[in-house]
């Protein structure tokens, strides 16, 4: 019988939800038909656990080599073959519920989306442009929700940018805490390259930057600039934490943008 709750973990359980979360309010609190708002939760969510655990499959062997405990492919609790199911089974569910949002805002999910995941796990991620599949993803979210509501419209550029970079502080962000296990197994991505000690103030930068587009573009009174320094602390603190308080910090910082973009 398959252990559900580790087979959950090898999915990434916990990143997934956030990004489905975010973008599942993106949809609601815009101009998207409630049956397709669910549509795209399923798609999002979906796609997350495939990305998820073709990147444990993929890692298999050199997280053991560096004893990822933490990883079930690795201990054991889930098998590859139960893995390897999963992911067929619901990438069929993501492609499905994909395309209900629209052909157009389908395929930007599918190609920008978890295909750039996918790429990512592929093998970009161990190049200088491990930045960009993440840059993709995020960014694509708030085209695909525009494409998929009432009018079709694509959202302003400066959502896209504001996405966008948060994208590559989650990156950075994301295999901070793995940097060591990495450089055992010859990962040179751009975090490897720019180092610990540089990733804080790089991701902090991203960050603040992308809240600080959304209080340009959008300045309605004195409340923004409360919320750019809420962002600006906490970036500063949580991006030096250890373990995965960083890769969370940067779905807070995200949480607050999404505000600032649906109190426009």
């Amino acid at each position: 019988m398959v252990n559900v709750v580790a087979l959950a973990r090898a999915g990434h359980l916990p990143p997934g939800l956030a990004v489905t979360a975010l973008s599942t309010v993106l949809a609601a609190t815009g101009d998207v038909a409630p049956a397709i708002v669910v549509a795209l939760a399923i798609a999002v969510f979906s796609g997350q656990l495939v990305v998820g655990w073709t990147n444990d499959l993929i890692d298999r062997d050199t997280d053991i080599a560096v004893h990822r405990t933490d990883k079930p492919l690795v201990v054991g609790t889930v098998t590859r073959e139960a893995v390897v199911t999963a992911t067929v089974l619901t990438a069929g569910v993501c492609v499905v519920a994909s395309l209900l949002c629209g052909v157009a805002a389908g395929t930007v999910h599918l190609v920008a989306g978890v295909g750039a995941a996918l790429a990512y796990n592929l093998g970009v991620k161990r190049t200088i442009f491990s930045w960009v599949p993440y840059l993709l993803a995020f960014g694509s979210v708030p085209i695909a929700v525009g494409l998929a509501s009432r009018s079709g419209d694509l959202p302003p550029a400066w959502v896209v940018a504001m996405a966008a970079l948060l994208g590559v502080g989650a990156h950075l962000l994301n295999v901070f805490p793995d940097l060591e296990d990495d450089a055992v197994t010859g990962m040179s991505g751009l975090p490897h390259r720019l180092g610990r000690t540089r990733i804080p103030a790089v991701a902090a930068a991203l960050l603040v930057g992308a809240t600080v587009i959304g209080v340009f573009a959008t300045h309605r009174g004195a409340w923004q600039w409360v919320v750019l320094g809420v962002v600006v602390l906490v970036a500063a603190v949580c991006t030096r934490a250890p373990g995965r308080a960083p890769f969370y910090a940067t779905m807070l910082i995200a949480g607050i943008d999404l505000a600032i973009i649906v109190i426009r």
